[in-house]
């Protein structure tokens, strides 16, 4: 679950952060993510200005590395832009922890918490205590085009792993005039290329600090899975693919430029509405792929429990740590550097291992 993005790869679950009692011609500014689910909440508009009379909402809709950007700026700085905001399980407990969000502890009697997947709400809370109230929720899984697998004569397994899935991209590649084998995350950012990487890290036993919060991002582990996702794309993907990120990736495939995608689950209504998507009547659903272990990438992936070895954080596409969102992004460049050829796979996690250690060291976690 990303989030959220995502995790997923992020994605987001919504903080509701309130304004205080609307006076006449209160004008709400809302902050959110330019994704599916997002678009849902817009169209929701209409009926709560007519509802709420008094009340106007002025919707502020940014692309996923803006928007967290901008947010986290505004909260830190107190600057007051936004009234309402659409964060995720990232950003609730260390928000909540600094001050900056307050406890839902005064719901209405009929917002039954009990009816939230416990994980969603254990995301959402601090101190035991909901800080923000969820929209949508979501983990990650495979879509793949059914006919184009019928054609080829592969069939799907109960649990795909990584291998097969390669096997499967190379002799779907090229069936279809513009068609990819696979589509991945390659656009940069902690909440882009990264919610997807780490959990392609975890499946293949790799995990982000040891137990006393050592970067490892040079060792096999990572080398090996970040060598695996560049060769994937660059022999079965498409064009371009690192500047794509979960909506471009969507317009992807439900346009059928993809044979499969590994991404979160929540644009699985998207992709299964005829009216948006060309492959709705093609479309099949299957669990994210695992390679050495299935920790941190399938729908019971545990926050508190996702790599093969311990680790001392929380969190599955993301460290649940205030420094993350900038290590994240940093290591996120580096990796699109090595899809891109510009570095090798060697090159930039070394380079990644060398900066993670600056930023955990300046951070006070090693000496």
């Amino acid at each position: 679950m990303r989030l959220a993005r995502h995790l997923p790869l992020t994605s987001l679950a919504a903080a509701i952060a309130f304004a205080g009692q609307a006076q006449a011609e209160t004008e709400l500014t809302v902050a959110t993510v330019n994704n599916n689910d997002m678009v849902i909440m817009q169209s929701l508009t209409d009926a709560f200005e007519e509802a709420h009379p008094d009340i106007t909402l002025d919707w502020v809709v940014l692309e996923e590395n803006v928007l967290r950007q901008r947010m986290t700026t505004d909260i830190a700085t107190d600057g007051g832009q936004f009234d309402v905001m659409t964060i995720g399980t990232y950003e609730v407990p260390i928000w909540a922890d600094r001050g900056w969000l307050s406890p839902l502890d005064n719901l209405p009697d009929d917002y039954n918490e009990d009816d939230l997947l416990t994980s969603v709400r254990d995301g959402l809370s601090h101190d035991d205590t909901l800080h923000a109230l969820p929209f949508y929720a979501e983990s990650s899984m495979m879509y793949y085009r059914k006919d184009l697998f019928e054609e080829a004569g592969i069939e799907m397994t109960d649990q795909p792993t990584w291998e097969e899935v390669r096997e499967w991209a190379g002799k779907l590649d090229g069936m279809e005039d513009g068609l990819a084998g696979i589509c991945l995350r390659g656009k940069p950012g902690w909440g882009e290329n990264m919610a997807f990487v780490s959990t392609l890290v975890n499946t293949f036993g790799g995990r982000w600090f040891d137990e006393d919060w050592n970067p490892e991002l040079n060792s096999d582990a990572w080398v090996e899975a970040i060598q695996f996702y560049v060769d994937l794309l660059n022999d079965y993907g498409p064009s371009g693919a690192s500047s794509n990120g979960f909506n471009e990736n969507l317009a992807l495939f439900s346009r059928g430029n993809c044979g499969m995608w590994v991404d979160a689950t929540s644009a699985a209504g998207k992709l299964y509405d005829d009216d948006e998507s060309d492959v709705a009547d093609r479309l099949g659903f299957a669990p994210a792929p695992v390679a050495e272990t299935p920790k941190g990438s399938i729908q019971d992936a545990d926050p508190t429990d996702s790599t093969l070895e311990p680790n001392p954080y929380i969190g599955v596409q993301f460290v649940g740590i205030p420094e993350f969102q900038s290590i994240g992004t940093q290591v996120g460049q580096t990796i699109a550097s090595a899809l891109t050829g510009d570095a090798t796979v060697e090159e930039a996690l070394e380079t990644s291992q060398r900066a993670t250690e600056r930023a955990m060291q300046r951070a006070g976690y090693i000496d």
